[in-house]
């Protein structure tokens, strides 16, 4: 066992569909993980993640009263400081001011809870565990489309704790309603949800999974939605390049299980993009983009390192992942 039990820290990343949790001991390794089903609404949500916390000790080693502290990433409008959680409609709760952190940490007998949101930790563990230095962002493409900003080293959340919501700009504003009010936006072609609408799949099987498949097999029509999602996908690196500098984009989300097609296929849009343009050519956007790979749970780690920090000076010591 590496560090006191009194080091090791839990991160969650909870989903709509999903609570995945890992165990982090005090040299930074992960101990063990553990997914249940998330259970919509406030008491739901909290009881998912007590028990992802509680199966995490029982399996790997320290008790929950052991622990320094756990983090959980969630979608939605966060506030680090009070722990409170606004608008998180995919896990049911609709409310503001959702005392997220604080019914956590009751629920597990006081142990320190940090509530952050879920791209921002993913952007933290995709620096950790890819080794990656410099300006991030972490593009989630999932149900909606997103980024977590780390700049500078830090998390950059924005005034209002909107940072990287850019999903919600209008890549087209004559283009199809969004339920934000506004038509056109960025995640109704860039989405999962997007290819989910652009190519229905068979029962089980991911719908980018299989529309990638089929445009490698040489299906026409696969490859007219494979490259208008993948076009989509470049004007959001586009965007993250042109506004923040950022040196590594890299793709996350359901859609990110893909892997390397998904790269080749977005690199080769901005490399068209960029045609006639030697100003964006000189920026090199296409090397910046990388993916998460797969099975790799970047969003519990950074959700376990940022708790880790919140939880004073005598964790600081730098980890290695």
């Amino acid at each position: 066992m590496t560090g006191t039990a009194g080091s090791w820290s839990a991160g969650l990343d909870i989903g709509g569909t999903k609570v995945l949790g890992v165990l982090v001991d005090g040299a930074g390794t992960v101990r063990g993980s553990v997914r249940v089903p998330t259970r919509r609404g406030t008491e739901g949500v909290v009881a998912a993640a007590a028990e992802v916390v509680e199966r995490l000790c029982a399996d790997a080693g320290p008790g929950v009263g052991a622990l320094a502290a756990v983090g959980a990433g969630v979608p939605g409008l966060v506030d680090p400081v009070s722990g409170e959680v606004s608008h998180a409609v995919n896990l049911g709760i609709d409310d503001r001011g959702v005392a997220l952190a604080p019914l956590l940490s009751a629920r597990l007998g006081g142990v320190p809870v940090t509530v952050e949101n879920d791209l921002n930790v993913a952007a933290v563990g995709a620096a950790r565990v890819l080794g990656l230095r410099g300006d991030l962002a972490l593009l989630g493409l999932g149900t909606g489309v997103a980024a977590g900003l780390l700049l500078g080293g830090g998390l950059r959340r924005g005034h209002g704790g909107g940072a990287g919501e850019i999903g919600h700009v209008p890549l087209d504003p004559h283009g199809p309603p969004c339920p934000c009010g506004q038509r056109g936006c960025l995640e109704l072609y860039a989405s999962g949800s997007a290819l989910d609408a652009a190519w229905p799949a068979p029962d089980g099987v991911p719908a980018a999974a299989a529309v990638f498949a089929a445009a490698g097999a040489g299906d026409a029509a696969a490859v007219r939605v494979r490259d208008r999602f993948a076009g989509a996908v470049a004007a959001a690196v586009r965007l993250l390049v042109l506004t923040c500098d950022v040196e590594h984009v890299v793709l996350g989300g359901g859609v990110a299980e893909v892997g390397e097609p998904l790269v080749a296929a977005v690199r080769d849009r901005l490399e068209r993009q960029a045609d006639g343009s030697p100003f964006l050519r000189s920026l090199g956007m296409p090397a910046r983009v990388q993916v998460v790979p797969r099975g790799v749970p970047v969003a519990p780690v950074g959700a376990a390192l940022t708790a880790r920090e919140a939880a004073g000076p005598r964790l600081a010591e730098p980890l290695a992942l």
